[in-house]
């Protein structure tokens, strides 16, 4: 949620802090601030509201020094004030503290601090922090912090600098991530790669419980005991280029462009073209144990959720194993019926969503494995997982998801598979057959996002609207609630997904004349299933038109019956049944986008909401 951004070395501190917090924005924030150490003493600016507000400070009030620490502030603990911005100090100064997390015991550590003479400025958590640092630091910042979180109940990601300890940042992880940074005599702390890409590919996160001291001779890592412990420092294969928006109008819209580039990646050097075959070297699950797991639980959060749910039809249908499908932020706390021979699968994009992490914990102190599907190296969610495959989307920064969507996507159909070929319920022609539409499917994408030209007329008939419904059977009912998540994330009209059977269970009754009505009608003509679900999907379409709904149909390039009856109509090419979401879903992006930017809203940092979910 919060972003945390460190920096020690040569170089000035205050505009490689700032850079960071500006590539941590996607995070969502409502205030800023950052501390820097020069000439034995602290400068500490903060601002409310947007990082130029902080820029404005420091260049009213300017500072200087060559190691500090930077936050911007989602607000949880206290008002979006000025006064409760990070960093926070303690009693004298001496000690500046920045937070990602929630502090629940901070109500009676707070109290104790105050019966002990401690002086409280601000209505956060975090402060605690700070005065508990300063009432345990004897000379070495280390040993006090480490005395500090000793005492902390709840999750935090930390960075703490001391006045009186110079030439030196001291992170702790309890939940929340924290990446560390290796450069050319210059050391980094942050809260996600991104911050920090410009200046190295070289990084590692921190475990649970993990602490690390950085000064200008290098890191140095040990638990929360002191006893020593290693990380390996993976290369970040990201080109810092791709944080940056390139000559997009925003980051959301560059990247449902970057589509067909990202499923590419993820599809590269995982599949025999010739034999069909699927290859995830990556998963440390021999091919043998697959054969012996009875069912799969898959477990994700919003719009990871989703793309559990398509994955659940490819995995079911080609596969034959049954799959339930949790939300991270339940399946914890509903006593889940899980055993040995039970995969979990974990989706997230970060690698780090709190309530995944706790769901994956779960399962595996059940006895289940369990193989992440992720975007980022070394994440915690993957290295707590037998194996992972890893999505190559690239650095995602707008809050809503979209690239991550169709790679994970594609990361499901590449398990659903790989299952059924190790399972023998998929033969050589029929596994060839799907691999080489999985292969088409980036110029396929090329095609329907070269095909933009009526989105902006269409915003402009749907963007006062005030609700929509999504529809779709089948697999195509996840895609239905991803579309109607899209909208209500990036333009604030509220949309609902449905199963397009269930219309006439209530919701047959909101439609009339002002209500957008969105139906993935699209089939395969090789698929008798397909069929069946289009014929059905046909006749809903004649019920939203017999009560004056607007029909805006996504469907098969060349299909005439739908357009007589459809008001608007959304072509894409043919694909397979169980492939077809991952082409459908980009004019429903394009759709929230171009709607959103005709009502004003702020397209990447769409009001109360972060990218990265890393506390409960």
């Amino acid at each position: 949620m919060c972003g945390i951004v460190g920096y020690i070395g040569r170089h000035r501190a205050v505009p490689i802090i700032l850079e960071g917090l500006k590539r941590l924005e996607y995070r969502g924030y409502d205030s800023a601030g950052l501390a820097v150490y020069y000439d034995g003493e602290l400068g500490v600016r903060r601002a409310k509201g947007k990082l130029r507000n902080l820029e404005e400070a420091i260049r009213m009030n300017p500072v200087e020094g060559t190691f500090g620490i930077g936050h911007t502030r989602w607000a949880t603990h206290g008002r979006p004030t000025e006064e409760n911005a990070h960093p926070h100090r303690d009693c004298r100064g001496d000690v500046v503290v920045v937070h990602n997390g929630i502090v629940e015991n901070y109500l009676p550590l707070k109290q104790r601090l105050q019966a002990e003479g401690h002086e409280f400025k601000t209505e956060t958590d975090t402060e605690v922090i700070a005065h508990l640092v300063e009432a345990h630091f004897k000379g070495n910042l280390e040993e006090a912090v480490r005395a500090a979180v000793g005492e902390l109940a709840g999750v935090f990601a930390l960075a703490v600098i001391a006045r009186t300890d110079p030439n030196k940042i001291v992170a702790a992880r309890s939940g929340p991530p924290v990446v560390i940074g290796i450069g050319d005599d210059e050391y980094f702390v942050a809260s996600d790669v991104p911050a920090i890409l410009t200046h190295t590919q070289d990084m590692f996160f921190l475990a649970d419980g993990d602490m690390a001291i950085l000064t200008p001779e290098g890191v140095r890592l040990s638990d929360f005991s002191g006893r020593p412990v290693t990380r390996q420092v993976s290369h970040i294969l990201w080109n810092p280029i791709e944080a940056e928006k390139g000559g997009y109008q925003h980051f959301m819209l560059k990247e449902i462009y970057e589509q067909p580039r990202a499923v590419r990646d993820t599809t590269l050097g995982r599949v025999g073209q010739e034999t069909g075959r699927i290859f995830l070297d990556e998963v440390d699950i021999a091919p043998a144990e697959f054969t012996r797991f009875r069912q799969l639980r898959i477990i994700a959060c919003g719009t990871s959720w989703h793309a559990a749910l398509a994955g659940k039809f490819m995995i079911e249908k080609l596969a034959r194993i049954p799959v339930e499908v949790d939300y991270g932020s339940e399946f914890r706390y509903r006593d889940p019926i899980v055993s040995e021979d039970t995969l979990t699968v974990v989706i997230s994009q970060s690698g780090e969503t709190a309530d995944t992490l706790a769901a994956q914990r779960e399962a595996k102190q059940r006895g289940s494995k369990t193989l992440a599907i992720c975007n980022v190296v070394g994440s915690m969610i993957t290295r707590e997982a037998a194996g992972a495959i890893y999505t190559h989307a690239g650095p995602e920064i707008g809050v809503a998801s979209t690239k991550a969507f169709t790679c994970q996507l594609t990361a499901l159909f590449l398990l659903a598979v790989y299952l059924g070929q190790v399972r023998k319920r998929l033969e050589g022609p029929s596994s060839r057959c799907l691999v080489q539409e999985l292969l088409r499917l980036p110029h396929k994408l090329e095609t329907v996002l070269s095909n933009d030209a009526g989105y902006e007329t269409l915003a402009r008939a749907l963007s006062h609207s005030k609700d929509a419904l999504y529809l779709g059977r089948g697999v195509h009912f996840p895609i239905a609630l991803e579309g109607a998540l899209k909208l209500k994330e990036v333009s604030y009209i509220h949309a609902e997904g449905y199963p397009a059977g269930e219309m006439k269970h209530g919701p047959n009754a909101l439609i009339d004349e002002n209500l957008p009505v969105v139906v993935l009608a699209t089939r395969d003509p090789s698929s008798d299933e397909s069929r069946v679900l289009y014929e059905k999907t046909l006749s809903n379409i004649q019920e939203v038109k017999a009560r004056d709904g607007v029909v805006v149909a996504v469907i098969t390039q060349g299909d005439e019956l739908v357009k007589k009856s459809a008001d608007y109509t959304i072509e894409i090419p043919p694909t397979g049944e169980l492939l077809a979401p991952i082409l459908e879903i980009v004019p429903l992006q394009l759709l929230a986008y171009h709607i959103a930017v005709r009502r004003g809203c702020d397209v990447d940092q769409p009001r109360n909401l972060a990218k990265s979910v890393t506390v409960e």
